[in-house]
């Protein structure tokens, strides 16, 4: 039956037209833009993961930069450890020249005293972007390292960051002060003791606690009756154990009697954690040869008057002086484990530095891989694309061409009416 009121062809032919403009319209869009997911209403699910993944990679290269920032700061801190560790192997070369008799000590000595004012002129610059891995003393806990962020891992749960922690190498010469008697809080003093003529190992002082927040002060009233012109403080950083604390002090604590010439040794107790053993190594019957008033204290940030500063861990320089034999001896056993200190410290950045080196490498692939894993969400085949859009062009001009065929069907009913 004919009818030009409903021509069902025309109809046919026009959904047909308005489906092949559809669809061409969305190839043209993808060709236009380079994806194939450009709203959530062209794949919710494929477009939710995408958005995910996206946010990742703007973390992730964030990221990037924190290491990269990172890398640099370890980096600088690297170079002046490695610079301290060339100056003090030329101070150990002036020590030993310093042993002959034959020579001038107190130009030596003037050498010396300029070796370590660079050391303390490197390491106080060796800072970038106004933080300084060589200087930690300091009575905050939170001082003795420095957080890299080196990740973000997602998880169903949502996501954590994770650090890379620097540990601040004290390579300072800043020499400890102790400025007041009493600092100490009762809990960590130590009574008074006497190591008498030919009482070997007659004294002994203990350790209480290694504490990051917390410096350690031993003050020794008198050496054969010489006194020391301050107390003896040692560093404590992040991560020390209560060995680190006793091994600073045993060789701050016989550098002294050996700068004063006293035949008094210092040792860790080979049973009891923490304790230090004081031994006259004279013959009953010598000279006096006595420490009295021994006392130890630990200083916190609590009870610090703000006077009292922690040594660096090469304060021990400060010390030096080769212009006696004694002063000569002790600088020359003393040497050789300030050079050790800063080859550790040198190591221990090295060893960091290459590990957020790898990390900026993994981050930087890991990177790359979920930019490479969205464009395969969404992106568009552009082949695929340009084929699909010359057929549906074509499908187009036929599409118009039977619809017009179509429309014209009706005209055919007035050849019955001639």
């Amino acid at each position: 039956m004919s009818s030009i009121l409903t021509n069902n062809s025309a109809m046919v032919a026009l959904q047909t037209l308005k489906s092949i403009n559809m669809n061409l319209g969305k190839v043209q869009s993808e060709i236009s833009t380079g994806k194939t997911v450009e709203s959530a209403k062209d794949n919710a699910a494929v477009w939710a993961i995408s958005k995910v993944m996206t946010s990742d990679v703007s973390g992730f290269e964030a990221i990037s930069d924190s290491l990269a920032l990172g890398q640099s700061t370890v980096g600088v801190a690297l170079n002046a450890a490695e610079s301290i560790t060339d100056l003090l192997t030329e101070i150990k070369g002036k020590v030993v020249n310093s042993q002959e008799d034959n020579v001038d000590r107190a130009k030596i000595q003037t050498d010396i005293e300029a070796l370590t004012n660079q050391i303390s002129s490197i390491a106080g610059a060796a800072q970038f972007n106004g933080l300084n891995l060589l200087s930690n003393s300091s009575y905050d806990a939170e001082s003795g390292t420095s957080s890299i962020l080196s990740s973000l891992d997602r998880s169903a749960t949502g996501v954590t960051s994770s650090n890379i922690d620097v540990v601040k190498q004290d390579l300072s010469t800043t020499a400890g002060v102790f400025s007041a008697a009493g600092t100490g809080t009762a809990a960590n003093a130590m009574t008074a003791n006497t190591v008498a003529v030919g009482a070997p190992a007659a004294a002994a002082y203990t350790v209480l606690a290694a504490d990051a927040t917390a410096g350690v002060m031993f003050s020794i009233d008198s050496l054969e009756g010489d006194a020391l012109d301050e107390a003896i403080v040692v560093s404590v950083n992040d991560g020390d154990t209560v060995a680190d604390i006793q091994d600073r002090l045993i060789t701050a604590l016989n550098f002294a009697a050996d700068s004063l010439g006293k035949e008094i040794t210092f040792s860790a107790d080979a049973t009891t954690a923490g304790q230090i053993n004081a031994s006259n190594d004279k013959a009953a019957g010598g000279a006096a040869n006595a420490i009295v008033a021994a006392d130890m204290q630990k200083l916190t940030g609590a009870t610090d008057d703000g006077n009292t500063t922690i040594g660096g861990k090469l304060s021990l320089l400060n010390s030096f002086d080769v212009t006696t034999e004694d002063g000569a001896e002790a600088a020359l056993g003393a040497i050789e484990g300030l050079i050790q200190t800063s080859i550790d410290s040198a190591a221990v950045l090295g060893s960091t530095g290459k590990r957020i080196e790898t990390q900026a490498d993994f981050v930087g692939k890991l990177t790359d891989r979920l930019t490479s894993g969205i464009g395969a969400l969404v992106d568009a085949d552009m082949e695929a694309a340009s084929a699909k859009l010359q057929a549906l062009q074509t499908q187009q001009q036929l599409g118009v061409q039977a619809l017009s065929i179509a429309n014209q069907a009706p005209q055919t009913i007035l050849s019955l009416f001639r």
